[in-house]
Order: structure tokens, then sequence, then C-alpha cells
């Protein structure tokens, strides 16, 4: 997935303000809560918390299918 440039700034907007995000990768959809974006080995990477488990999750921008910021 490649964002626009209005998809990245949604996306830091969302890590500033812990709002949701809505994930779709290979048919399942993940709601979690973003706590940073990161490069690692020239990968963009979402940290991000599961919002009932608190779980740590680490997922990257290019194996996903979607991505929307939920209200």
């Amino acid at each position: 997935m490649q964002l626009s440039v209005s998809q990245y700034d949604r996306l830091e907007r969302a890590i500033t303000d812990g709002t949701r995000l809505q994930l779709r990768r290979r048919g399942s959809e993940f709601l979690v809560i973003p706590e940073r974006l990161r490069l690692v080995a020239g990968r963009e990477q979402i940290v991000a918390r599961h919002p009932s488990t608190g779980s740590a999750l680490e997922i990257y921008l290019d194996e996903l299918d979607g991505l929307e910021i939920v209200r």
C-alpha cells in the first residue's frame, strides 16, 4: 500500500491524538491504537496497541491492503 500525502497527514494525526485505525491485510481487519511510525530496514512500520488487550503490534505499511481512521 502506498500512502498519499494527505493519508500520511491523517496517520500522523492519529498517532498524535491516539485515534484508532482500522487496518486491512490479507482479508483480515485489525482495529489498533497507533503509537508511532518508524523505518525498519527501509520499510515503514506502524507500532500500535490492541485497544482491548494492550498487546503490542508491529505492522508494515507495504503489507496493508487498506487503512482508515476510526472516529
